[in-house]
């Protein structure tokens, strides 16, 4: 019974952040809402492996919705200011299943070939997405790719290198080196083709995932 209590109120709360658009007809769940249903839900299933009290399942499942709606609300503040930033940068801003948000920098505007120096072109964007994430209220996960040339003895490196130093420059920027982390991953991955060159050229990139955190 408490279960189904818990799971009204965490439809009620899906609803009330669900708008439909007038043109195309489809749903957009706000994520603020959609966090606070994780959070809920979390915070419900927590409790309730602890064996607590139904007050106490649901005081747990109202702190995690509130936890949960916080980040939702940073990270949808955070999407909007980098979009409004990075309009006409090249890199693509989205939200990832997850709730995280996605930045997609492709190797045209971050990297010379076969090269893990920042392109001097490139310092402005990433001046400003150091500035929207160095608040303290988010993690950021940096993510190298190549394409699919040469092999992994040679991408790896490179990939892991690149991702190494779009962190280091976020991190010389203000953003808190606790709060961020870089990993290569070679031509695994692709976005795109790598049987043409403008395939390569978005297999080539830098990806920025940003979550929300205490």
């Amino acid at each position: 019974m408490r279960a189904l209590a818990i799971s009204a109120v965490i439809g009620a709360v899906a609803l009330t952040g669900c708008t439909t658009d007038p043109t195309t007809g489809q749903r957009d769940y706000n994520k603020a809402a959609i966090g606070s249903v994780i959070g809920a839900a979390a915070g419900y299933g927590l409790s309730k492996g602890n064996a607590n009290t139904s007050a106490q399942n649901n005081r747990a499942a109202a702190i995690g919705a509130i936890l949960g709606g916080a980040g939702g609300y940073v990270l949808d503040q955070k999407e909007k200011k980098l979009k409004e930033q990075l309009a006409g940068s090249g890199v693509e801003v989205d939200r990832n299943a997850d709730g995280s948000i996605g930045l997609v920098m492709p190797g045209n505007i971050t990297f010379a070939t076969n090269s893990y120096t920042i392109s001097p072109t490139f310092y402005s964007t990433l001046d400003k997405v150091a500035q929207t994430l160095n608040d303290g209220s988010v993690a950021v996960v940096v993510s190298g790719y190549t394409d699919s040339s040469g092999n992994d003895s040679i991408n790896i490196p490179l990939s892991k290198n690149r991702a190494a130093a779009v962190k280091q420059y976020l991190i010389n920027k203000g953003v808190s080196s606790s709060r961020i982390s870089s990993e290569g991953y070679g031509a695994s991955n692709p976005i795109a083709s790598n049987s043409t060159a403008a395939g390569k050229e978005q297999n080539r990139r830098v990806e920025l995932n940003v979550y929300a955190t205490s």
